[in-house]
């Protein structure tokens, strides 16, 4: 059997993955795999500890002058064993039931008054380190307390009434203190040390318990976004496609039918180029590899494609393209499924418009088109990549019927980044542009 099979096996299999360290010794390993065999000893134990003194050198009975002391010690003396085994056996449950415990204890240390000579038992010493360990270590001192604060009243009463004597009552208060005294102590520092290791093990498995969700998370925001992307290429891209090759096979001319030929296999390369840069990074060994292309798309690119597809497209752009990375990509990549919707829904449109506003701040994107005849859907991958690709710049995204058959696509995106300045924006630009 190998080391990390022992050292894992003393931990349930929910907490392997913790790779917790064993406990030290051998004895505590054993007790702690069974805890059942260690208290069936300490309880017979304590049962002959407690009742072997008194049966073996008996106290004696009270004179016939003291008719109550002599009633109590009857009675006590013939209930005195019961209770202590009735004691003895909660300590079987002591882990279960460690107050039940406790208040036995005190009962059989009550009892002792009456019958022997008390200088306290084990019993007390077990049931104060129970308490502690298993409840808290307030519940322990405040039990401690209370018993304790219970022998020395029934002491004092009953050397008051003289059915005990003094040396009885120091005894049974002396006693029964210093072995509650060294319990509690004791329990309360395994009973901390233990609390903590709970704690810790409970904080490391929520830690994997998190890691293990934003593992899952980042998948699924991966997944999207590679979903995302690839809507965007492939669907601008069959799209041209599509329009070029009906271009081509409904032409009688050779040329132009040569020229749309060549124009959809440029655009099937650079699609196909594209899709590379993007899923490279899902590839071994290629894991540092962004996931976006490194360059946005320019809208002129993708008007041009949309033009030699024979679609009559227009493009104006007002002010510089000086705007952040991640805005320019998104401007980017909203003009394509812009595009690509028009292309789609509207093929028998007459203008296709696209203006780009750069002198604003936010730029301001729009997309109409006419030839719409029938409601377009809102609920496609293409509108809520859009929608998604504006809020990760912190810029909001509009579309919907424009009227007389039109079609509007608008979208605000900030030129700078969130919470930057005027230097720092213009220093970035100077960095960005060098």
């Amino acid at each position: 059997m190998s080391n990390s099979h022992s050292r894992s096996s003393s931990f349930p299999p929910e907490d392997e993955e913790l790779r917790l360290p064993r406990p030290p010794g051998a004895i505590r390993r054993f007790w702690a795999r069974h805890p059942l065999i260690a208290d069936v000893l300490l309880a017979l134990l304590c049962l002959v500890v407690t009742l072997t003194p008194g049966s073996s050198n008996p106290p004696p009975r009270p004179p016939s002058d003291r008719p109550v002391s002599a009633f109590l010690f009857d009675v006590t003396s013939a209930a005195l064993p019961v209770v202590v085994v009735i004691a003895c056996a909660l300590l079987l449950r002591r882990r279960q039931w460690p107050l039940a415990a406790f208040v036995a204890t005190y009962v059989v240390s009550l009892l002792f008054l009456f019958v022997s000579n008390p200088v306290g038992g084990p019993l007390v010493l077990v049931t104060s380190y129970t308490l502690a360990v298993y409840v808290s270590s307030r519940a322990a001192w405040i039990g401690l307390g209370v018993g304790m604060g219970s022998i020395a009243l029934a002491s004092i009463v009953l050397l008051l009434t003289g059915v005990v004597s003094s040396a009885v009552a120091v005894n049974a208060i002396v006693g029964d203190l210093v072995l509650g005294l060294i319990g509690t102590l004791i329990g309360v520092n395994v009973g901390g040390r233990k609390r903590y290791l709970e704690a810790l093990i409970d904080r490391s498995r929520q830690l994997l318990v998190e890691r293990d969700q934003q593992a899952q998370l980042a998948a699924v925001a991966e997944r999207a976004r590679i979903a995302r992307e690839m809507h965007d290429i492939v669907s601008h891209s069959l799209t041209v496609i599509v329009a070029l090759t009906e271009g081509a096979a409904a032409t009688q001319d050779r040329e132009r039918a040569r020229d749309a030929a060549t124009a959809a296999a440029t655009t099937a390369r650079g699609a196909l180029t594209e899709m590379r840069a993007m899923l490279g990074v899902l590839r071994d060994g290629e894991s540092e590899r962004p996931l976006a292309p490194t360059e946005p798309v320019a809208p002129h690119t993708t008007v041009t494609s949309a033009q030699r597809a024979g679609y009559p497209v227009t493009l104006t752009v007002t002010g510089e393209a000086d705007v952040s990375a991640a805005t320019g990509y998104a401007i980017g990549r909203i003009v394509q499924e812009g595009l690509t919707n028009a292309m789609r829904h509207a093929p028998t449109a007459s203008a296709i418009t696209v203006s780009i506003d750069y002198s604003a701040d936010p730029v301001v994107v729009v997309i109409e088109n006419d030839g719409v005849t029938a409601p377009a859907g809102t609920a496609g991958f293409g509108l809520r990549g859009l929608t998604e690709r504006a809020v990760h710049v912190n810029g909001i995204l509009q579309s919907g019927p424009a009227g007389d058959g039109r079609w509007s696509l608008r979208a605000e995106l900030p030129a700078r980044r969130p919470g930057e300045s005027d230097a720092a924006a213009s220093a970035r630009r100077t960095e960005e542009d060098t």
